[in-house]
């Protein structure tokens, strides 16, 4: 996008907000960069420079934008599109994996040499993965300074910096203030509960929440998640520590709450709950596309801006769609807040009704297939999966090709599952459930094909989107969880 100058002068001059995160524009006169949709007067257009990442501008020695701040523009879209070296190690930066593990962490996690990684990245990004991940604790940085009443120190220990000099010199460089006068420019924050930390997380619009939000709290795993008081809560296991994250949707933005048990899971905890949300979605790319088809034209009119519900626990997400093969929401339910009471790990909730973090592999290692009230087939699917997931890589890094294969290799693993995974924990846009009932209702119901093979061939002209053609299908039934809970 950003080696287009022609098309992306035209978003600068038209402010157009569709492309925040997709580049940014760095003007060589006042030596800062800003989003597209800058509210300022767009500078001359000989001035204008174009980056594809916040962490190139800063890299060339421009300062963010305090008036359109475009650290916290939406993420772009791409990373959650492709499936290739460079998405997977941005979904890996973004999870945070660079500042726990380093570069060598991020190479060893995707496969590839440092050397390799490096390379590719800044082919394509204009950095490496060293400067995408400071640019990151920067903007981290920037959320608790203006946020909590941390102490400085404290505050870049939690931001993942290495030390307090390192985290001045940063926020000096990419903001042009020191972080003492951030905080001043932000107003002294009030007294805050320790740990608890509230923020906005941005989407492109549109945005509909009633099958996003719908759908996450009718299948909601009671002690795991909740919808209280108008807000979808659940607890996160985290790197660090765990975290219950409250989820709210307005319409310019989504109120999120996060409880830490540890600040330094902050950058981590933000990006599993924009992936849980589909937030870095690109709604227009999607329904112009999906829009093509007759008959899928008048739904996306109906309710444009449609998200597919994620999760933010891939390896949890797997064996609640095992336990979910065949049966109703409300069993499924059922099944998982049974494991949960008997192996998941106990946690505090001070403002609802959360009990547990859902249980790891580890937990379930010994699981007892007798103790299961379930056929004895999915007992065996449920052991042989929970087996297998310490290799099956469920992760923002993992190959959606070589994940699909392994899943479909496992006894009792069929076609539904392995897409039902693909499209909730792989974050797969192009997923399609076939074989799913719901499908095959609306499918008969708009006179598309019901049988698998030749809808599959129909679906053609919906890709690389099929997985949002699937929310617009299931609400054209009595689906429950495409309605928003009062």
């Amino acid at each position: 996008m950003h080696t287009d100058r022609e098309r992306c002068v035209r978003a600068v001059q038209s402010r157009d907000e569709r492309f925040d995160g997709w580049f940014f524009t760095a003007v060589l006169t006042t030596g800062i960069y800003c989003r597209p949709s800058c509210p300022a007067v767009p500078p001359r257009v000989e001035n204008m420079v174009f980056h594809p990442s916040a962490a190139s501008a800063q890299q060339a020695g421009f300062r963010a934008c305090k008036r359109c701040r475009p650290d916290t523009s939406p993420g772009s879209p791409r990373w959650n599109e492709r499936a290739d070296l460079v998405a997977r190690a941005m979904r890996l930066i973004a999870d945070g994996l660079v500042d726990r593990e380093g570069v060598p962490g991020l190479a060893a996690h995707l496969g590839y040499s440092v050397r390799q990684v490096e390379r590719q990245l800044l082919a394509e990004l204009g950095a490496g993965p060293l400067a995408l991940a400071r640019a990151q604790r920067a903007q981290t940085a920037r959320l608790l300074i203006e946020t909590t009443a941390l102490p400085m120190a404290d505050l870049a220990h939690a931001a993942g910096f290495a030390s307090v000099r390192t985290f001045n010199d940063t926020v000096r460089e990419v903001y042009a203030l020191t972080p003492t006068e951030l905080r001043a420019r932000a107003g002294t924050p009030g007294p805050r509960t320790p740990g608890v930390l509230s923020l906005r997380l941005p989407f492109r619009r549109p945005l509909c929440p009633d099958n996003l939000f719908g759908h996450l709290a009718a299948t909601a795993v009671p002690g795991v998640e909740e919808w209280r008081d108008g807000a979808y809560r659940r607890t996160l296991r985290l790197p660090h520590g765990h975290g219950i994250a409250s989820l709210r949707p307005a319409p310019e933005h989504v109120d999120c709450t996060l409880a830490l048990t540890d600040l330094r899971d902050l950058t981590t905890a933000i990006n599993r709950c924009r992936l849980l949300l589909d937030l870095d979605a690109d709604p227009v790319a999607v329904d112009d596309q999906l829009s093509t088809d007759p008959v899928l034209a008048p739904l996306v009119l109906k309710e444009p801006g449609r998200r597919v519900p994620r999760t933010t626990d891939p390896e949890e997400f797997a064996i609640r769609a095992v336990l979910g093969q065949q049966v109703s929401t409300a069993a499924a339910r059922t099944h998982a807040a049974r494991l949960v009471r008997a192996h998941g790990e106990p946690i505090t909730d001070r403002d609802g009704g959360l009990t547990h973090l859902f249980p790891t592999t580890e937990a379930l290692a010994d699981l007892d297939p007798e103790a299961l009230a379930m056929p004895r087939s999915r007992r065996a699917t449920l052991i042989g999966l929970v087996a297998a997931l310490p290799d099956l890589d469920l992760g923002p890094g993992g190959d959606w090709d070589r994940a699909r294969a392994h899943l479909g290799a496992l006894p009792g693993i069929g076609p539904w599952t392995v897409e039902t995974i693909a499209m909730r924990a792989l974050g797969d846009p192009d997923a399609f459930l076939a074989t799913d009932l719901g499908i095959k209702a609306a499918a008969e119901s708009l006179g598309l094909p019901t049988k698998p093979a030749e809808l599959v061939r129909r679906s053609a002209s919906w890709s690389p989107w099929r997985a949002y053609a699937v929310q617009h299908l299931w609400a054209t039934g009595d689906h429950a969880v495409n309605r928003l809970p009062a």
